[in-house]
């Protein structure tokens, strides 16, 4: 019997605001001490009465904009209830049968070709407080408590784990584009509980799914399907396939997920709606302003520098993933065009060779960020003139670039003051080629007898003689004349 896996996911974002969901505490408490960015609204002291922040509605409905769903101009807040240490009030503030936005999709590139995950709702929502367990004892940090939460479900269509990998990947772009959220994982910023069944290929039934919690990064929900994938086969191939919903927590050590509990339905919570809170009504004026002031998405983004700039996919890709490097680039490659003859996708080729392979490599050496770069997109634009004039050689191009870095000196100045310059005139070619051939007859009659790895050895010698002053294609092309190969 050939089974498929069905996967949907629920995820929950902590959004960028600067106070809470419901009350006006700093929404920076991860920062602070425990317990010191609270007050009685988010510790449910009795009494107390909520009011909705209203940039985490903007915020909300920006990112299911960005996320093509349909926005619901009347939605409304509900109670979701159940006892826990971490739940002060003994309930949920939620949105339940009338959410924020439903029907919504999101476009995946996977190895597979392009995948349209379909998305169930997206409503907002308020954190919990942080349980810290030490030994015997847990500790609670209610700082988190009342923290706006973006919740985001998706209908069970997601096929495999890298599907579900790829889509979290996509989601925390684009959330981090639109300022919704920093959807660090790692951090509890995004959080994920994924939930699978199989069932046999063909059959449209759903099956009693597993529910698996516990999940702190990408690569944790990817094996972790897997590995449930595997589990629930052996189940199904054994006559006894899963019978009951459940919930299963992944253990990262161990490589494996851990029975927990049965899951509760839906009619555990008792849902109703929030008294304290009105309708939330908004206008299609709201909605439309709103929708103007997104930022070019990362989709969009990767098609563009592809169709605009002539650029591989990979580095697209990966332009569009940092978006810092891909704005600065991008200024580059405007600013270069506007001084260089020639087609926009050589200047733009141009431009991010150097960026992604070298500048990007000395940054790290250094242990600085983009922005703190000591000069600016126009030193930067001028060092590139100075490489496709063949001003400056490849090799001394990266000692100037370094340099650049080190002591934020335009370019021009560094060349003077270094002799960094690439000086073709001084120097006859085939004289320093000759020289060098004569010094190592040997090397230059394996060459002869075909040993081509020998070239760069010669092109290198010829280099350090003339300190980098010649144009190492003009010495290659001398060296392979001399010693007679095409």
């Amino acid at each position: 019997m050939e089974l498929e896996p069905i996967i949907g996911l629920e995820i929950h974002l902590q959004l960028k605001t600067k106070s809470k969901m419901f009350c006006s505490c700093d929404n920076s408490g991860e920062n602070k001490s425990p317990n010191t960015t609270v007050c009685p609204i988010c510790l449910g002291h009795p009494g107390t009465l909520p009011v909705p922040n209203a940039a985490a509605i903007e915020i909300g409905v920006k990112a299911a904009l960005s996320l093509n769903f349909n926005i619901n101009l009347n939605s409304k807040f509900d109670r979701k209830n159940y006892f826990y240490p971490d739940l002060p009030k003994g309930y949920q503030i939620s949105q339940y049968d009338e959410p924020l936005a439903s029907n919504g999709y999101l476009e995946i590139e996977t190895s597979a070709g392009l995948k349209k995950i379909d998305l169930e709702r997206l409503h907002l929502e308020e954190d919990t407080a942080k349980l810290i367990h030490q030994n015997k004892k847990s500790l609670i940090d209610f700082n988190r408590a009342g923290i706006p939460l973006l919740e985001i479900v998706t209908t069970p269509s997601i096929k495999t784990p890298e599907e579900a990998r790829i889509f979290l990947q996509e989601l925390r772009l684009i959330m981090r584009y639109i300022g919704a959220s920093d959807a660090d994982m790692e951090k509890g910023h995004l959080r994920c509980d994924a939930n699978i069944s199989l069932r046999p290929k063909g059959d449209n039934n759903l099956y009693s799914k597993t529910e698996i919690k516990n999940l702190n990064s990408f690569r944790s929900v990817e094996k972790a399907l897997k590995y449930e994938i595997k589990r629930q086969s052996e189940l199904w191939h054994n006559g006894q396939p899963v019978s009951v919903t459940n919930t299963r927590g992944w253990d990262e050590l161990r490589g494996e997920t851990i029975a927990q509990r049965e899951k509760e339905a839906e009619n555990d919570y008792r849902y109703f709606p929030e008294p304290d809170i009105h309708f939330l009504r908004l206008t299609q004026e709201q909605v439309d302003m709103w929708r103007e002031e997104l930022p070019e998405l990362p989709a969009a983004r990767r098609r563009r520098w592809q169709s605009s700039y002539d650029l591989k996919p990979a580095d697209a890709r990966l332009l569009t993933e940092d978006k810092q490097l891909g704005d600065y680039t991008e200024r580059v490659i405007i600013e270069l065009a506007g001084e260089l003859d020639g087609s926009v996708g050589a200047t733009a080729k141009l431009a991010v060779n150097w960026i992604v392979n070298k500048l990007t490599e000395v940054l790290a050496d250094k242990k600085i960020s983009l922005n703190e770069l000591p000069f600016g997109v126009s030193d930067f634009v001028q060092f590139l003139l100075m490489v496709a004039r063949r001003q400056v050689n490849s090799t001394n191009a990266q000692v100037l670039l370094r340099k650049m870095v080190e002591s934020g000196q335009p370019p021009f100045e560094i060349i003077k003051n270094e002799d960094l310059s690439q000086l073709e005139n001084s120097f006859n070619v085939e004289d320093e080629v000759g020289k060098v051939i004569n010094l190592h007859l040997t090397q230059a009659e394996e060459l002869r007898r075909g040993k081509t790895v020998l070239i760069k050895y010669f092109v290198g010698l010829v280099m350090k003689n003339t300190k980098g002053k010649i144009n190492p294609v003009l010495i290659e092309e001398e060296i392979k004349k001399q010693a007679g190969i095409s």
